[in-house]
């Protein structure tokens, strides 16, 4: 084959590819869009993307529907996607940990989220609360650190799991006050709740929507929330408020594909997230929940990303966390 002939070939080859791409996202979805959660039904996942269906369903025209594959830290689920075909029918909704901390939690992996998605979206936020027990002194996080300083390896913490936003940002707060905290690790958000409302551990950072009714009932006390600003929903002062201008913390959620699905099809889910996000019924429902509600572009998705990463990275390697 002649240079010329060649050069016309592959031209023609790549105008072809473009074309049948074009075709693809017009005619995207073509069947049920399946939604991978790398968790068990009733959790913060799937809370999020029962929400969103009913009018996720209607901008696309085809059913949502929602796979649980827990395990392993949700990496089962994030590597199932990573290997479905890139055509926008199979969906992550992951959580901060599949996105930015599990690649140096869990270095024998070898999964990188950058190399696997393409981004859609950064569905929701969900800001955390630092919760104590009731029957402890400190009623602010100034005075629980001081607390804590004056009782070294007294006080414990609970977590919803090793490598969990939770143990591994209340761990930021031991690095950067200095203060011993003993971890006591359960299997989810309500076992750890439980243990903190007996009195087993001291200290639990979770959803506002976890621990809102036993604040009311005077069971735990609730000391700030880790967000950088305050939360309408949220009667509480901010860690930066407190004196932590470096404590912020959230367990938010995004949307990916499979790396290569075509820009327009990520558009098209793109679009019907904002739609379901901009419903006042939907709004109101995260909000009940303690959910914000976000809608970030790629871009702006990607670059949050990687500014957390770096973040939770450092945190790990200070603490020597990694799971190896």
């Amino acid at each position: 084959m002649s240079v010329l002939n060649r050069r016309t070939f592959l031209l023609a080859s790549a105008a072809m590819v473009a074309d049948s791409q074009h075709v693809g996202a017009a005619e995207f979805p073509e069947r049920p869009v399946t939604v991978i959660v790398p968790a068990a039904a009733g959790g913060v996942g799937d809370i999020i993307i029962r929400l969103l269906s009913p009018i996720m369903e209607r901008s696309l025209g085809q059913p949502l529907v929602i796979d649980y594959r827990s395990g392993g830290g949700g990496t089962i689920g994030a590597q199932t996607v990573a290997r479905a075909r890139p055509d926008g029918h199979t969906l992550f909704l992951g959580d901060i940990s599949n996105f930015a901390i599990n690649q140096f939690m869990l270095p024998q992996v070898h999964f990188d989220p950058l190399s696997a998605f393409a981004l859609i979206t950064r569905v929701a936020d969900v800001p955390l609360v630092l919760f104590t027990n009731s029957s402890m002194p400190a009623k602010t996080l100034g005075e629980f650190i001081a607390y804590a300083k004056a009782n070294p390896g007294r006080v414990s913490y609970a977590s919803p799991g090793v490598g969990t936003i939770p143990h591994l940002a209340v761990e930021r707060l031991k690095q950067l006050t200095g203060i011993e905290l003993v971890h006591v690790p359960y299997r989810g958000g309500a076992p750890a709740l439980q243990a903190l409302l007996a009195n087993e551990v001291q200290l639990l950072l979770v959803g506002w929507g976890l621990g809102r009714s036993h604040v009311e009932a005077r069971l735990v006390r609730a000391l700030a929330v880790t967000t950088p600003r305050r939360q309408p929903s949220i009667p509480l002062p901010t860690a930066v408020e407190s004196g932590m201008p470096d404590f912020v913390a959230s367990n938010w959620w995004g949307l990916a594909a499979p790396q290569g699905t075509a820009g327009p099809v990520l558009d098209k889910i793109y679009r019907a997230v904002l739609t379901a996000l901009a419903d006042k019924t939907v709004q109101q429902r995260l909000d009940v929940q303690g959910f914000v509600p976000r809608g970030d572009a790629p871009q702006k998705f990607l670059e949050d990303m990687k500014a957390e990463a770096k973040i939770w990275a450092e945190t790990i390697s200070r603490g020597k966390l990694a799971i190896q």
